[in-house]
């Protein structure tokens, strides 16, 4: 997106609203423009600057083949949430952020298993054979359990980034993050502490229009890096076949060369042969030589 595209359109999703100045962190006063009507307004100079280094970051991250996870269990955001991860092909995380799910990532791929035997009863039948009462148990267990792991169920390993929607809300989720080294890009707003935050980009964390607009250019990015990482993948899967093709050119040709070798030891034997002898006699004599 053009710079002055992006002013005009953080401008009009109201990117640039904070909280009240009675609801503020001092640490986000580098970022704040002014005050108007008792809100403090952020310097949307400093936000179009925060994306554009976090789009490049990320972009980088997915063309890399690394994954991000995008957090965001707000009401406003989470929607949002779980449409641009869908868009961009990443995890997400958008009802509740279950704690260790990073630290202890082993305990969380035990309850995704247990989802997935879940589904498993409730596919072959096995459910149907149960009594009512113990039907409906497993049934809202495995509702509970997708409604929280339904954005990682695919995720195998730790994410290589993570973007967070309100970085006061997912303290826990940052927390975490910090602690097995992982970057964390974030919208934050004048209430939060930035200082865990690796990329910041301050703004409106609260209104459904502006939450709107940072995420889907952070999906964006993700995407422009993750169609980088497949074509180069695809580059180098042809070039893996062109290679094994060139071999079995080769090995077409060395089996020409040995029919033609051995082509002339044959008629170097024939040649051998007495010329005043049928056929059959030569043979026998040639072998009786031997």
């Amino acid at each position: 997106m053009v710079e002055s595209t992006l002013m005009k359109s953080l401008l009009e999703a109201g990117v640039h609203f904070g909280h009240e100045t009675k609801r503020w962190n001092p640490k986000m006063k580098k970022f704040i423009y002014g005050e108007k009507n008792g809100i403090y307004i952020v310097d949307l100079e400093k936000t179009q600057d925060a994306i554009i280094k976090a789009c490049n970051f990320l972009r980088k991250t997915a063309s890399a083949g690394g994954s991000v996870l995008l957090v965001g269990t707000k009401k406003q955001a989470q929607e949002i949430i779980r449409e641009e991860a869908s868009r961009c092909g990443m995890f997400f995380v958008n009802q509740r952020w279950l704690g260790g799910m990073l630290t202890n990532f082993q305990t969380i791929k035990k309850s995704i298993k247990r989802l997935e035997d879940l589904e498993r009863l409730k596919e072959d039948g096995t459910m149907a054979k149960l009594s009512k009462k113990e039907s409906s148990k497993l049934n809202k267990e495995a509702v509970k359990l997708n409604k929280n792991l339904e954005g990682v169920r695919a995720m195998d390993k730790l994410p290589k980034a993570m973007f967070v929607v309100d970085a006061k809300k997912e303290e826990i989720a940052v927390k975490e993050a910090k602690l097995l080294g992982i970057p964390v890009v974030a919208l934050v707003d004048t209430n939060s502490n930035p200082d865990p935050i690796d990329y910041i980009i301050p703004g409106n964390d609260d209104a459904i229009r502006s939450i709107k607009l940072v995420v889907s250019i952070i999906a964006d990015s993700i995407l422009e890096g993750r169609q980088a990482f497949v074509a180069s993948e695809d580059r180098a899967r042809e070039e893996a076949e062109e290679e094994a093709g060139e071999g079995e050119g080769i090995k077409v040709l060395d089996t020409k060369i040995e029919e033609l070798v051995e082509g002339d030891i044959k008629l170097k034997e024939d040649e051998a042969l007495p010329k005043d002898v049928p056929i059959k006699r030569r043979k026998k004599l040639v072998k009786e030589k031997k």
